[in-house]
């Protein structure tokens, strides 16, 4: 599948309304042919990963934001489902806490990064800061500035910051991929009724979900500014459909892939010295009784 229909390029003024389909599935008409194509990249990415974390290189960051109900939690839990627990790390970043606030907005981000041949998932991360705090600028009275920029300069400001901080990351070998699961306004309403209507869902439901949908157009005025001023060629965005789960996993999974494959990861390669006593350790098991 090409994938550059999903990617924002660099500088440039998207619209999420007319640039991105929440509903686009290319080429696929039969969910049964993503399935079996996710089931492949599922694998491959395990693949890839147990190379990752022998070459103890890389590290790959992977970001998710998204609206409520987009299908994060159930991206994650589909995609990574074939990775090695140990070499996964996932954060889930919520309303900061007090001790989060005494610190600077990426301090927490930061002691979340992933280690050298980790994969760290951050559902929602450092780009709240630019969502959810510039639809409710309240919020900033709570974060102890020592000084407030005036008008917009406080969200520049964080754009120029987050763009070094990526590119830092990437300069150090951790790759920063980042997602947006585009799910539209009346699939989300679909999505909120049924958490409603079924007790097993009860629990993913919350009233704040109805209130932040008020802000719907605010939140995707936001987010275009974050795709314009963020998505550069150290670490791009990626606008993925999310009215169907199945396409959006697939997506992702094979997004995740060829980065990965670009990488071009190789397992370690040993000294003769280290060579030799494999041999000798080799003789010594084969002469046992």
């Amino acid at each position: 599948m090409n994938h550059d229909p999903f990617i924002v390029s660099p500088n440039s003024q998207i619209s999420l309304k007319n640039d991105y389909d929440p509903s686009y599935i290319a080429e696929f008409h039969e969910k049964k042919d993503a399935k079996k194509k996710l089931e492949a990249g599922i694998k491959e990415l395990a693949n890839y990963q147990n190379i990752l974390y022998a070459q103890n290189t890389y590290a790959l960051l992977i970001i998710f934001q998204a609206m409520d109900a987009a299908g994060k939690d159930s991206t994650i839990k589909h995609v990574m489902s074939g990775v090695n627990p140990q070499g996964c790390q996932v954060f889930s970043f919520k309303a900061p806490s007090d001790e989060d606030l005494d610190h600077d907005y990426l301090w927490r981000s930061m002691k979340a990064l992933p280690e050298r041949g980790r994969i760290g998932i951050f559902n929602r991360s450092y780009y709240e800061e630019l969502l959810v705090v510039r639809v409710h600028p309240e919020i900033l009275e709570k974060q102890q500035l020592h000084y407030f920029p005036q008008e917009n300069k406080i969200w520049q400001q964080r754009f120029e910051e987050i763009n070094n901080f990526e590119k830092y990351l990437v300069n150090n070998g951790i790759i920063v991929l980042k997602f947006f699961l585009n799910v539209s306004k009346k699939e989300q309403k679909k999505r909120f009724l049924d958490r409603i209507e079924t007790p097993e869902k009860h629990w993913k439901f919350s009233d704040s979900d109805v209130r932040e949908r008020g802000f719907w157009d605010d939140y995707m005025t936001a987010y275009e500014q974050v795709f314009n001023h963020t998505s550069t060629k150290a670490a791009p965005w990626y606008i993925i459909p999310a009215d169907h789960k199945w396409f959006t996993r697939l997506v992702v999974s094979e997004i995740i892939c060829k980065k990965l494959q670009d990488l071009n990861l190789q397992y370690p390669t040993i000294s003769e010295e280290h060579r030799e006593r494999l041999l000798q350790a080799k003789k010594m098991l084969e002469s046992e009784d």
